[in-house]
């Protein structure tokens, strides 16, 4: 009877210092889309792989949910916006309200922006819905149409992000921008750390490559609890007519290969998402997904969720 006493004792100080909260309250991410920009089936596809229409594929998204600030917020605006900020919805059903707290954009290529057009006149004709951008993504959202109309009829507000620097975005919850290598014709690229009363998380959805990054990806996963990178192809064999040179990311193949040595502990940090429509890790019963699992690594699928 002491013995449980005291347990209780500690667990209602825990609590009210913060540093413990109730399983149904804990800070989560939720994986809500996991394909490169250009989905699937993919414009003039003709392999098998884009010959069925399957509704669950959707463009690399994350959602954020603060099930005690009621806060609710979603990485990247995916063209497939609409069905994500319903799952987004669906996740946190006490919230009235119907657009995120916050939007984050990793950079202005079209899988990770373009779903902002639903938040304008056409369609939504949403009121200040806060946009979370850095220096030049906030400038080309600014003056180039139509986005800069979404500024000025006051669709979205743009919360200007700083390289480094924490922006606290629930009492539970903050989130930093981390510049990375990527073919930059219209904004930077950034990758973001999501940190939660527990647990850190690293998104990478899009990276040029590892060796070309100032920053040490492998000492980088060491100080965080999960890593969502990028995995668009799995080996240059799937690029096919393509110039891969014009379209470099890390293979699948480079990244095990680089993170062969680490601990199993820290491999099973690492997941691998933003799948480009050939990627044969979109099927879990391929040799290569079974491959990357025997070497202990994930792959991200729809609606996993991460406490934070």
């Amino acid at each position: 009877m002491k013995f449980f006493c005291l347990m209780l004792s500690f667990m209602i100080v825990a609590v009210c210092n913060g540093q413990a909260t109730s399983p149904k309250q804990d800070p989560f991410v939720v994986v809500l889309g996991t394909l490169q920009d250009g989905g699937s089936p993919h414009m003039g596809c003709q392999k098998d792989c884009c010959k069925v229409i399957d509704p669950n594929k959707k463009v690399v998204s994350l959602g954020l949910i603060d099930p005690v600030s009621k806060k609710k917020f979603l990485f990247e605006a995916t063209p497939d916006f609409v069905a994500q900020t319903k799952a987004l919805n669906s996740l946190l059903p006490s919230s009235s309200e119907k657009t995120p707290d916050g939007i984050f954009i990793t950079h202005a290529h079209m899988g990770h922006y373009a779903g902002l057009m639903f938040l304008g006149r056409e369609a939504m004709n949403s009121k200040a819905v806060p946009v979370y951008a850095m220096p030049k993504m906030k400038n080309f959202l600014e003056n180039n149409g139509p986005w800069s109309q979404l500024v000025t009829l006051n669709n979205i507000r743009i919360n200007p992000l700083s390289e480094g620097k924490w922006e606290n975005i629930s009492p539970s919850l903050k989130v930093k921008a981390i510049l990375v290598p990527h073919r930059d014709e219209f904004s930077e690229t950034v990758g973001f750390i999501i940190e939660g009363p527990q647990k850190k998380l690293l998104f990478i959805p899009d990276i040029d490559k590892w060796e070309k990054w100032k920053t040490d990806i492998v000492s980088l996963i060491k100080q965080v609890d999960h890593a969502l990178i990028d995995g668009t192809f799995y080996s240059a064999a799937e690029v096919g007519n393509r110039n891969i040179a014009e379209i470099p990311h890390p293979l699948v193949q480079e990244s095990m290969q680089l993170f062969d040595t680490l601990p199993a502990k820290e491999k099973e940090k690492i997941m691998f998402i933003h799948f480009n429509h050939t990627n044969p890790l979109l099927n879990e019963q391929s040799e290569e997904a079974k491959l990357v699992k025997s070497k202990g690594f994930r792959i991200a699928e729809m609606n996993f969720r991460i406490k934070l």
